[in-house]
């Protein structure tokens, strides 16, 4: 039987590249690709896939958060991280979100199907380049860094904030009051030390929670 893929990641092209690399290997079924990580555990529900490949950046809900969601929904779905982010913060983020594999967009094409392979498996897999950096999922210290300080709502909120929703709008999407969703804001800006949105915007994305423009 087939190896059944969910392919998540906000960019039509890499989708469509990765899609073919996996469909043309005999072993591996591409069974839906969605744009964003709230998608991506909608659909992983629906069609429970062996593996999910989720990017890290992208729009609504990142792909760690999502991760995060849907080992705890469906802990038998295996998953692999897609990112162009190499820091520890990054690798140790995704791993204590629940993923079992890490690859680098760089790299993607020549290492998907083994890291497909590798996970369905039972085995975990991380990029060649990122090797030395394993030890991130047992080593907090190593790559917390400080979104490890934030909750799961504050980063959520965070999120959405940062991609121009308003308080009433995320309020709706992540099923909180308005007044709740303020707390949180003002929360995170304390915590990380920020002041203004144009901070966040530029904490957001330098952390791969949102992507760029």
């Amino acid at each position: 039987m087939n190896i059944r893929v969910l392919l998540a990641d906000d960019h039509a092209m890499m989708r469509d590249g990765l899609q073919a690399i996996l469909q043309a290997a005999p072993d591996i079924e591409v069974v839906g690709s969605v744009g964003n990580g709230r998608e991506a555990i909608n659909r992983a529900s629906a069609l429970r896939p062996d593996v999910v490949i989720m990017d890290v950046t992208m729009p609504d809900m990142n792909g760690i958060e999502a991760a995060g969601l849907l080992r705890d929904k469906h802990p038998e779905i295996r998953i692999i991280m897609l990112s162009m982010h190499s820091s520890s913060e990054h690798v140790y983020r995704a791993l204590n979100a629940g993923a079992a594999g890490y690859l680098l967009k760089e790299s993607a094409g020549e290492e998907i199907a083994s890291a497909v392979r590798a996970v369905h498996a039972g085995r975990s897999f991380m990029s060649a380049a990122l090797e030395t950096l394993e030890r991130c999922s047992t080593s907090r210290a190593d790559g917390a860094g400080p979104l490890a300080s934030l909750s799961t709502r504050e980063r959520q909120v965070l999120q959405l904030v940062v991609e121009g929703h308003s308080s009433t709008e995320i309020a709706a999407l992540i099923h909180l009051s308005p007044k709740s969703v303020d707390t949180y804001r003002s929360r995170l800006m304390k915590k990380l030390g920020i002041t203004d949105v144009t901070g966040l915007v530029k904490f957001a994305i330098q952390h791969g929670l949102t992507p760029p423009g």
